[in-house]
């Protein structure tokens, strides 16, 4: 059998479908038959379909079609009858997928199904008898049964053949319409005499290759005298039948007449036993022509039918007609609803108009039946509309937020149009993500906060508390305190907020006197991105606590005059004396104070009001009473702990001025001298502890640098390490300082115990203060030996030499300024320094000095140059001429660099750099 394989492979980029690919076979190959190679078709490796798996789906149907993993090709797996699988449709084919994972593709497959001429024409009965009058007349039909031929196309039935014979021909034709029937015309009067009985072969031919055919036997009885056939009213009837209608609904009714009478007349109706499906959807009455339902009919599945009836009369004449049948579709389907694609979830700042998911909604019924109209229940800001043909777009309407609702549950609702209306509904559930839309909200627009003063520092005042609508980072709230000043100082002084509780502490000891209240603001900031924040103001106020004595206003205690109240013999009892006026600065019942008198000379003479102060008399003053009374009042506040403060009160009780003079005199006199006796002793006590404080601290200092001098400068063999100024350059053998530097030189009392000094060499240019001067370091030529004066420096020199440099085998490392760098033999200070130089006394036991070698280069001034450091260098040791100016100069020590703008500072600086800063 010749096969024929058409291949046909498409590219699709639809969801997951990859590929399609088709093929055609015939039907009735051998099992295990190649139907094609799907791997190479595909372009797929072999390796591939044993890795993902590759399976044939067909969606639960029989699968007829296998696949070969090894050799990556599609087989035949079961036998295939067109003509069972598909009818007389046309085309035929197989739709199947093929499935791949890891990961998951999906390739469509069709095979068509092409027909072979595997099916001979048959007759559904193997003879046909008809009863033909003699009085036929010629050109009279007798219809034939049709043959069956499953087979499609040139396989099919083509034509029919006749034997030949004398009385009758055959006649096949098409009408418009209506298929192809088959006839037997006479064309020749029968004669019963001549033939009674007349026997003929019908043969149905196919087209295919090899040809087939069938063959009915036809058996003719001569009748006599019946020579009218019954003819039907209409060549085609049509008729409309709901679908599902029950059964033994009329369809329509079918009429035909014959001219003939008595038994020639009568007729019969039956419908044409080749169509055998519809025999079983339909039955007519033999005697009245109805058309009557048997079956279930679906508009869905057929649309309508074509049904050919017969009449026969009892002289065995016939005629036949076409009923064509409409299937009227009712709304019996509920609309198919598909969820395409959808979201899980979609952030809650989504723009309106956001698409959530994609659905396909179809039914199957016609015209309004099948006209859906999609709703979303409830009331939610979504909306659905349509994009194309069956498919619908779920959209938001407005905007959405989390904190008024986190979830929805959609429920979108497809309706079609039909009466009743059916519907299917499906429902989707959708979260909303949350975004930072909100900021942190205070529980109060402000609040006030109470501590009370002289507290514990750290102590929590207060906690302020936001919350954020908002979810997760987005709600996590940080406080801050926020920047300003409380009687300018900064807020930070007085508290700090924790960051993650908001509790306020405080961060000082707080004094009710001081300060009552101060306020601050506080920010909560979100963990979003970006932040959002809101503040709040808080209110401390400060709680006074009873910390503060009295103090007593009046009488004035002063420590030298004495002060008293003179009180005349002859007052009346409750004569006011004096009054003791006192404050608490304090305030409330801390502030309330109450006198009374703790101490008298005469308690049954005065008297003091508890809450005024006022000192009275309680009695008459007699002759008896001294003229000295002294009276200690204690003024109490009422704070709890209470405090309390005295005060003495000093009275006379005279009637003229010399009596009181007298008697306190005597008194103040011994007051003074108690006074200075207790000065004089404090005074001598505190020198003999200075002295023996001083004493000891000279003793401790000399022993720890005599120690000290015998561990660094005898038994030490590291070198020295010269310090040069930072950025101090040596170029060509001389020495810059590119920027201005001040030089300051202090000079103190009995400096010449001290080897501090600047002392010019006789032939070198040194700096030196003028005098004359208010600010300017000037150059002089010393001609004058110092071996001159007394005390020379020279002298501490040579005993510090014979400390320093013969006994030690270190080297003496120089002093260089900051920033000092050395290039080309040039050293350069590139900024301003202040070096002050102090000299203090007794400073020739100090070994803290500069000495050069007589074989290294020093720095002098040169007398050419405004403000550059130039380098020498001295061939002469020094060691040889202990009388050397130049080692007077050397030896000076620089006890202390700061900046200074003092009117004693020189300026050195380089001409040539010192534009540059």
């Amino acid at each position: 059998m010749r096969r024929q394989v058409l291949l046909f492979l498409s590219m699709l980029c639809l969801s997951c479908v990859l590929g399609q690919v088709s093929y055609s076979v015939p039907e009735e190959m051998a099992k295990g038959s190649v139907v094609g190679n799907i791997a190479h078709d595909l372009g797929l490796d072999l390796k591939r379909l044993k890795s993902g798996k590759a399976r044939v789906y067909t969606g639960g149907s029989v699968e007829y079609i296998g696949l070969n993993k090894e050799r990556g090709v599609l087989f035949i797996q079961e036998r295939i009858d067109r003509e069972a699988l598909c009818g007389e449709t046309t085309p035929c084919a197989l739709h199947f997928q093929l499935i791949l994972e890891n990961p998951m593709e999906l390739f469509r497959v069709t095979v068509e199904i092409t027909d072979t001429n595997d099916n001979t024409p048959t007759f559904t009965n193997a003879e046909k008898h008809f009863e033909i009058s003699e009085s036929a007349v010629i050109g009279s039909k007798f219809v034939l049964e049709k043959a069956i031929d499953s087979d499609i196309g040139m396989n099919g039935l083509q034509q029919y053949s006749l034997v030949s014979n004398d009385n009758f021909v055959l006649k096949s034709g098409n009408q418009a319409g209506v298929s192809k029937k088959v006839e037997m015309v006479l064309q020749k009067p029968l004669d019963r005499e001549k033939q009674e009985r007349i026997s003929l072969l019908l043969t149905a031919i196919d087209g295919g290759e090899p040809q087939m055919s069938g063959t009915l036997r036809i058996f003719i009885n001569v009748l006599d005298a019946n020579d009218n056939a019954p003819a039907f009213a209409k060549p085609l009837y049509k008729a409309k039948i709901l679908e599902n209608s029950p059964n033994g609904t009329s369809v329509t009714t079918v009429s035909a007449t014959d001219k003939d009478i008595g038994v020639n007349g009568e007729v019969s109706y039956l419908i044409s036993t080749s169509e055998r499906l519809l025999s079983e959807l339909f039955n007519i009455n033999s005697k009245t022509g109805e058309l009557l339902l048997v079956g279930e009919i679906d508009y869905e599945k057929a649309k309508h039918y074509e049904i050919d009836i017969e009449v026969v009369d009892r002289g065995g004449l016939s005629d036949s007609t076409k009923v064509i049948v409409d299937v009227v579709d009712i709304n019996d389907n509920n609309p198919d609803m598909n969820i395409v694609s959808k979201s899980e979830s979609i952030l809650e700042d989504s723009p309106p108009n956001t698409v959530i998911a994609m659905l396909s909604v179809n039914d199957p019924d016609s015209e309004n039946n099948g006209d859906v109209e999609c709703n979303i229940d409830g009331d939610i800001p979504f909306k659905i509309q349509t994009t194309s043909n069956g498919f619908y777009t779920l959209i938001t309407e407005l905007d959405l937020d989390r904190e008024i609702s986190s979830q929805y549950n959609i429920t979108v609702t497809c309706s079609d149009e039909g009466v009743p209306s059916l519907s299917s509904s499906v429902t989707l559930t959708l979260q909303i993500s949350d975004v930072n839309d909100n900021a942190p909200v205070f529980e109060r627009s402000s609040y006030e906060a109470y501590i009370v003063e002289n507290n514990t520092l750290g102590l929590s005042i207060f906690t302020v508390k936001a919350r954020d609508a908002d979810s997760n980072q987005n709600a996590r709230v940080s406080y801050i305190l926020e920047d300003s000043s409380v009687n300018g100082v900064p807020v930070s002084s007085y508290v700090s907020v924790s960051a993650d509780s908001g509790v306020i502490h405080a961060v000082r000891s707080f004094d009710y006197e001081q300060i009552k209240d101060f306020h601050f603001r506080v920010k909560a900031q979100d963990g979003g991105s970006p932040p959002l924040t809101s503040n709040v103001t808080v209110k401390v106020l400060i709680q006074d606590q009873n910390d503060n004595p009295p103090q007593v206003l009046y009488p004035v205690q002063t420590g030298g005059s004495l002060v008293a109240e003179m009180v005349p013999r002859s007052v009346d009892v409750g004569y006011l004396v004096t009054k003791v006026v006192a404050v608490d600065v304090d305030s409330g019942q801390n502030a309330w104070l109450s006198y009374k008198i703790q101490k008298a000379t005469d308690r049954a003479l005065f008297e003091v009001g508890l809450q005024n102060g006022e000192i009275r008399t309680i009695r008459q003053v007699t002759d008896k009473d001294d003229v000295k009374q002294r009276l200690t009042v204690l003024v109490e506040d009422n704070g709890q702990p209470s405090r309390s403060a005295t005060v003495i009160v000093n009275v006379a009780v005279a009637d003229s001025f010399p009596e009181v003079l007298s008697e306190f005199t005597d008194f103040t006199q011994d007051k003074e001298y108690n006074d200075n006796l207790t000065f004089y002793l404090v005074l001598a006590l505190a020198v003999v502890s200075f002295l023996f404080i001083t004493c000891l601290v000279v003793i401790i200092s000399v022993k720890i640098y005599r120690w000290r001098q015998s561990r660094v400068m005898y038994h030490s063999n590291l070198p020295v390490i010269p310090y040069y100024p930072p950025r101090y350059s040596d170029t060509l053998g001389t020495g810059t300082l590119q920027h201005v530097y001040n030089y300051e030189v202090c000079r103190t009392t009995d400096s010449r115990k001290s080897d501090c000094k600047f002392n010019g060499a006789g032939s070198q240019n040194v700096l030196i203060m003028d005098p004359s001067s208010t600010g300017t370091m000037q150059r002089i030529q010393s001609e004058k030996s110092i071996l001159d004066e007394p005390d020379s420096p020279l002298e501490i020199y040579r005993w510090r030499q014979s400390r320093v440099m013969y006994h030690s085998n270190l080297p003496v490392i120089p002093y260089y300024p900051p920033r000092y760098s050395d290039t080309l033999g040039t050293g350069t200070l590139q900024h301003v320094y202040n070096y002050e130089v102090c000299r203090t006394t007794d400073s020739r036991k100090s070994d803290c000095k500069f000495n050069g070698a007589g074989s290294q280069n020093v720095l002098i001034m040169d007398p050419s140059s405004t403000g550059t450091m130039q380098r020498i260098q001295s061939e002469k040791s020094i060691l040889d001429e202990p009388d050397s100016p130049l080692e007077v100069r050397n030896s000076f020590h620089l006890c202390s660099s700061q900046p200074s703008n003092t009117k004693s500072g020189t300026n050195i600086h380089d001409s040539t750099n010192s534009t540059d800063n």
